[in-house]
């Protein structure tokens, strides 16, 4: 039986404990039962589905079974029914003590009958280099995230 979220916030933290877990059922569990959830990695392919995202996953978790994703600038669009969450996402891999990244992730959420849940994640290598030092500089000085409503 899948979990019931109360919140967008509380799909999105299970998604990424589920990373960090390497825990494809409970990642899996945070979709929305939809055929027409998406998925795109880092590496631009566009993924649709269920059965293409949880291969995907268990191909990741095969090669890398020790994920970390540290999530900052945090933006967040909520609504009654949908949820937009655009984050910076810093990913260490195993015991390695350099970050990967940054990338730029918009997490999408629905609220249905059995309450929350993920529609869409998108994440792609970004731009702008410095959003790994801004992130470092912003945790230490206290920076709280930005949320929209």
């Amino acid at each position: 039986m899948n979990p019931i979220f109360a919140s967008p916030q509380e799909v999105e933290a299970a998604f990424y404990e589920a990373i960090a877990r390497a825990d494809l059922v409970a990642l899996m569990s945070v979709w929305a039962d939809d055929e027409e959830i998406v998925c795109i990695h880092p590496t631009g392919q566009r993924l649709s589905g269920p059965a293409a995202i949880r291969d995907s996953w268990r191909g990741i978790f095969a090669n890398n079974p020790r994920l970390k994703v540290r999530l900052s600038r945090v933006t967040r669009w909520n609504s009654m029914l949908l949820a937009v969450h655009n984050v910076v996402e810093t990913l260490y891999i195993g015991d390695e003590e350099k970050a990967h990244g940054p990338m730029l992730a918009t997490n999408v959420f629905q609220r249905g009958a059995s309450g929350w849940r993920l529609l869409a994640h998108h994440s792609s290598t970004a731009a702008d280099r410095d959003l790994a030092e801004k992130r470092v500089a912003g945790e230490r000085e206290g920076t709280v995230p930005r949320t929209l409503h």
